[in-house]
């Protein structure tokens, strides 16, 4: 996968990436989840040190989170979220709902090894590869660099 200039959410001056519409992609969570028999539990914007929403829900029967790059629709199903590090799951019932207005990544794609030669990211984020050493696709895309 190639990632674009400005997805760990690091820029150069004039370089600022784009931006998810919160408040759509908030009212996408609830209506799914809630449609699926399900609760949003908390709804996390990205913070100083995260370049993702992290939305916790219990749906069938069971508790997730829903990723969302801050810059790009980049969508990811993990089980548990910690600082640096995240735990990568497939759920194919909100893969499909997602999957209208969301690029939604899956395991195979998010835990591929990182190769810095074939993206896109500008000097202020090669700086932060340097530094945190991820070693996923998915480790890029949902960040807890400050």
């Amino acid at each position: 996968m190639k990632l674009p200039m400005g997805v760990t959410g690091f820029y150069e001056k004039l370089n600022e990436p784009p931006k998810i519409d919160e408040k759509q992609f908030k009212q996408f969570c609830f209506n799914i989840i809630i449609n699926n028999g399900g609760k949003v539990l908390e709804f996390k914007a990205p913070q100083e040190e995260t370049n993702f929403f992290d939305v916790k829900v219990n749906v069938f029967n069971k508790h997730l989170h829903i990723l969302m790059n801050a810059h790009y629709p980049f969508l990811a199903f993990a089980s548990d979220v910690n600082f640096g590090e995240v735990n990568f799951i497939n759920e194919p019932q909100l893969y499909k709902q997602f999957s209208s207005f969301y690029y939604v990544l899956g395991t195979k794609e998010l835990n591929e090894p990182l190769l810095t030669e074939q993206n896109e990211l500008n000097s202020a984020e090669l700086k932060q590869l340097a530094y945190w050493k991820p070693e996923r696709i998915g480790d890029v895309i949902f960040n807890h660099w400050d």
